[in-house]
């Protein structure tokens, strides 16, 4: 890229040189040429060493001005590169410092010249035009570093509630059949390997979304693996069935329409009705679990609601802002919805309710 700028400016050098001259006018010399190709060859390593190169611009055209009769040229080409560079790449000492100098050498310039005061305006314009137009390089390139490390943060964040949606829910069902399996097989042998069965099949299931999910971190442009599709509604009975095979009873009931759901608002509903399970899992000490998706017009409720204990403090602050609750809530705040937690019906256990916003069928379909 540099070499490429410095070939560009000596272009623009080089058309004085070619043009015809009036007769009156002293022909110009390979050595005016020459003196100016070394006014442009230090842009080459103008990002290497800014100053260094502002230096030697200054050197070597001063001694242009000063040595030789050659053509002048209609702008200051190697200094507005340079200024512009300064500004935009170094430091606040370094641009202080090349503010001052081109303050000095600007009007020097221009007295070795023409020395008019058309000039000198001109100059400081277009060099004070280069300076800003580097600043502004400099911020809009900033800024887009502080969006795309915000970006970086909000995708860690994604990523670290799927992954402690998928583990904390399969863990917390598969901790709560094997201390019931010795229980069972002493007690009773056929629930013993109906507990059994629901460990392999928890730990499956967890596997499988953990693949997925790794596959989509690893995948890269060319021969990456198919991206599986995340959980929706439509996964919450199989949900409900798992949670129910681990001894927790738990009905789940649908209101309203079914309504075509955006896939991130899908799998928003899934998830948030995992963590609570997991939660009432975890917890409540209950015995019933309920869940209830309600669809309305531009809504969709999803309530769990079970008869543990309540909101009272837990190892992971149930009701009081522990890991699945700020899960839910930043799941919810991504789509613009809100959570209500706390006593449920009649004072009893604990309730969450989330209501998700929901788009139109057609804009659901675009």
């Amino acid at each position: 890229m540099d070499l490429g700028i410095a070939l560009l400016v000596q272009a623009a050098m080089t058309m004085p040189f070619v043009v015809p001259r009036p007769p009156e006018i002293e022909p110009a010399t390979w050595a005016a040429y020459g003196l100016t190709t070394l006014t442009v060859v230090p842009l080459v390593w103008r990002r290497r060493a800014p100053v260094a190169v502002l230096l030697a611009i200054l050197a070597t055209s001063t001694l242009y001005v000063l040595a030789l009769e050659g053509p002048g040229q209609p702008l200051p080409y190697t200094g507005l590169v340079i200024v512009y560079t300064i500004a935009h790449l170094s430091s606040p000492g370094k641009r202080l410092a090349t503010a001052g100098l081109m303050v000095v050498a600007v009007p020097v310039s221009v007295w070795l010249n023409t020395g008019s005061a058309r000039e000198l305006t001109f100059s400081l314009f277009v060099f004070g035009a280069a300076y800003v137009f580097g600043r502004l390089q400099d911020a809009r390139q900033r800024a887009h570093l502080i969006e795309a490390e915000r970006a970086a943060a909000r995708e860690r964040a994604r990523i670290a509630r799927e992954m402690h949606d998928i583990l904390s829910h399969a863990v917390s069902l598969m901790i709560v059949q094997a201390e019931a399996g010795p229980v069972a097989v002493r007690a009773a042998p056929e629930r013993a390997e109906a507990a059994f069965e629901a460990i392999s099949e928890t730990g499956r299931e967890a596997m499988t979304q953990l693949r997925q999910m790794l596959g989509l971190l690893r995948e890269g442009p060319e021969g990456a693996p198919p991206r599986e599709p995340q959980p929706d509604v439509s996964g919450i009975p199989a949900l409900v069935e798992r949670v129910r095979a681990g001894g927790l009873l738990v009905e789940y009931t649908t209101e309203g329409g079914v309504r075509a759901l955006p896939a991130a608002t899908g799998a928003s509903a899934y998830r948030i009705v995992q963590e609570a399970l997991t939660n009432v899992v975890k917890h409540a000490g209950a015995h019933r679990a309920d869940v209830r998706l309600a669809h309305a017009d531009g809504v969709l409720g999803v309530t769990v609601t079970d008869d543990g204990r309540g909101s009272a403090p837990g190892p992971a602050g149930r009701g009081s802002g522990g890991h699945g609750l700020t899960g839910i809530r930043e799941r919810a705040a991504a789509h613009g919805g809100t959570v209500t937690t706390g006593p449920g019906p009649g004072g009893r256990g604990f309730e969450v309710r989330v209501l998700l916003p929901v788009p139109s069928t057609a804009e659901v379909g675009r």
